[in-house]
């Protein structure tokens, strides 16, 4: 059976908390809302009241974890600064999942390169989870998405150099691409399996750039801003997403983002997220 994917092309804070609503999928318990507080100086990344009326309708914790590259996130002291900068904490109640150890270790059985996640500890302190990402290229894994929400947005930051550099943390900017991306697709396993039935994925395609939030000096967006998508599957949902920038040939922009996605092997972490069984890339676009 195809997955399903719901896709609009209005993107506006109330319609993304409609179709939330329209879904179906009610998150119950304590729920982490992953969300990307943005590098400092990024003018991209999507702001706390774009995200406000779905936050506050489901009455979850915003989460995030310190980034492993030298920035204003790499650290707790300069995470929390960004994130009040940006206007988070201001807005929500914010959990920096990883400011103080020891990481929470999730085991990866099938994994096709690493056999362990580490995430924040605080993570065991929710129920379910909202994922919240702002479809858009990226420098190293070709794009970013749900998948890498999931793995590399919800790493620790030992974590996320473990994954970077394939179980090697010495080999951050070395370890083998395709491998990189394999470790991705892994650690987004162990996360979606965590949290069971109990996750929804959000991709909103806007502020279209090459470059991801993460960058402080990122290029401004070069697609026109296409929609929202909503969906029970990480695999499906980001399949659809680059489905649609692939869809918009008359965008003056579409061959940069594509080339930025080509050139990384991007699509390569949906077909490593597919095989082991987190997700289908066979889906149905039911358009609201």
């Amino acid at each position: 059976m195809k997955s399903k994917v719901y896709f609009s092309r209005t993107i506006s804070p109330e319609k993304v908390l409609e179709m939330y609503k329209k879904l179906g999928k009610k998150l119950s318990g304590n729920i982490a809302v992953k969300i990307h507080s943005g590098e400092a100086g990024n003018q991209n990344f999507l702001k706390p009241d774009f995200w406000e009326p779905i936050v506050d309708y489901t009455g979850g914790t915003v989460v995030e974890c310190n980034t492993a590259y030298e920035g204003e996130r790499d650290t707790t002291e300069k995470h929390l600064r960004t994130l009040k900068d940006h206007g988070w904490t201001d807005a929500f109640k914010v959990d920096l999942l990883d400011a103080d150890g020891p990481d929470m270790e999730l085991d990866i059985p099938a994994g096709k390169r690493i056999k362990k996640n580490y995430v924040g500890k605080n993570l065991a302190n929710y129920d379910s989870m909202l994922v919240l990402a702002h479809f858009k290229g990226h420098p190293m894994g070709g794009y970013g998405g749900a998948l890498k929400q999931i793995s590399i947005g919800t790493a620790s930051s030992y974590g996320k150099a473990y994954i970077h550099g394939v179980g090697d943390t010495n080999a951050f900017w070395t370890s083998d691409h395709d491998s990189f991306l394999e470790s991705m697709a892994d650690a987004a396993w162990s996360v979606a399996n965590y949290f069971k039935d109990n996750i929804v994925y959000v991709n909103v395609m806007c502020n279209m750039s090459v470059d991801c939030d993460c960058c402080a000096v990122a290029e401004d967006p070069c697609m026109r801003d296409i929609g929202v998508l909503i969906s029970l599957d990480p695999v499906a949902i980001d399949k659809a997403c680059l489905d649609l920038v692939y869809a918009a040939v008359d965008d003056p922009g579409q061959a940069h983002l594509i080339e930025r996605i080509e050139s990384r092997n991007g699509a390569h972490t949906v077909d490593a997220a597919a095989s082991l069984g987190i997700g289908s890339k066979e889906y149905e676009l039911i358009e609201w």
